[in-house]
């Protein structure tokens, strides 16, 4: 029996497990090593936080984003990270104010030791979880008990790295609603009218992108785009898939003095009489989980009180990506994946 079981060795899981080293953690994952996504990110160099951190980051309930953030800020991480000899820099290239690390290997390493202490069940995949006075996790390698339930397991995006549903079936069976899943953080497929970005494929510009949703603010991103093959991406196109629903959003190609326009995407703007301030398109789709970084939609953060734990099912918690939270591009994600691991360990600690 053990006190807790994290299942998802993820950011978000193996955060909380290392914050448990004077209590019986197991943690499960179906992957052969910890902390995959962490491995990938920001080409291998881990882009862990942003400068510039607050709610407006992110979708989903301000409110209770801004007490996370609060309760367990990028000061916060960066402090626990150089703590641990991990100590990121600034590298406003992709995406402003975002810190990375010198490799995706020092943050793994420095988490394999802060959870010397668990028990790893890797290579390990969940059939069913049920409750009967403690939580009973059935998996292809045997059966699990534990007091209490972390579900750190993630959305649906990256399935070559062992990405499930399991989280979200979960919160079903125990009487949570989850709001509509859909890729984030991914590049846009175009409509007829945009057919000219493919000619451009590899190319990419400055740009500043207006987003006005039904029932929500105007949202304005800078950043660089990227013309493909398939439509266009590039860090300002990845957060905004974040925040378009549908409709048009516009693009202003030249949102400074200091934008440069390579020869080739001015003779297509010219040709294809494009306004360079203020072009509206409406994509026709995105590139779909296989591509996108992040899902958004999840758990109702309304079902879970401030630490994380469900209001419907006692011991139960859940953290990280799988939670109706999801940030911009730039560190806002595994930000947002420790600092609900904190908010989460801290209840736990004190009971």
């Amino acid at each position: 029996m053990y006190d807790v079981l994290v299942l998802g060795a993820g950011a978000s899981g193996i955060m909380a497990a290392s914050q448990l080293y004077n209590h019986k953690v197991c943690i499960v994952d179906s992957n052969s090593k910890i902390g995959e996504k962490i491995k990938i990110s920001g080409g291998s160099k881990c882009n862990i936080t942003n400068e510039y951190l607050d709610e407006s980051y992110y979708l989903g309930d301000k409110a209770f984003i801004k007490e996370t953030l609060t309760t367990f800020s990028n000061k916060d991480l960066l402090k626990f990270l150089s703590s641990n000899n991990v100590k990121p820099k600034i590298n406003p290239k992709i995406v402003k104010g975002t810190y990375f690390c010198n490799s995706s290997e020092d943050v793994l390493n420095m988490f394999s030791s802060l959870i010397s202490h668990c028990t790893l069940k890797l290579d390990t995949k969940v059939s069913d979880i049920s409750y009967d006075k403690h939580y009973v996790i059935k998996t292809n390698k045997g059966t699990l008990q534990a007091k209490k339930l972390i579900i750190a397991s993630g959305g649906l995006s990256y399935a070559s790295l062992g990405a499930s549903d399991i989280g979200f079936t979960c919160a079903k069976f125990f009487g949570h609603s989850i709001n509509k899943l859909n890729p984030a953080l991914v590049g846009f497929t175009v409509q007829k009218d945009q057919f000219w970005f493919k000619e451009l494929s590899g190319l990419s510009v400055d740009a500043k992108i207006t987003i006005s949703n039904k029932n929500q603010d105007i949202k304005i991103l800078e950043g660089k785009m990227l013309f493909t093959h398939k439509g266009c991406s590039g860090p300002v196109i990845l957060s905004t898939s974040l925040y378009w629903q549908k409709g048009n959003f516009t693009i202003d190609f030249l949102p400074s003095k200091n934008s440069y326009l390579p020869k080739r995407v001015r003779a297509a703007i010219k040709a294809n009489d494009i306004d360079v301030h203020n072009y509206a398109m409406s994509p026709a789709g995105n590139f779909g989980y296989t591509k996108a970084e992040v899902t958004k939609g999840g758990i109702n953060t309304n079902e879970l009180t401030n630490s994380f734990q469900s209001k419907l099912q006692k011991d139960l918690y859940f953290i990280g990506e799988v939670v109706d939270v999801t940030g911009e591009l730039g560190g806002y994600n595994f930000q947002w994946a420790f600092s609900s691991a904190i908010c989460c360990t801290n209840e736990i600690k004190a009971i």
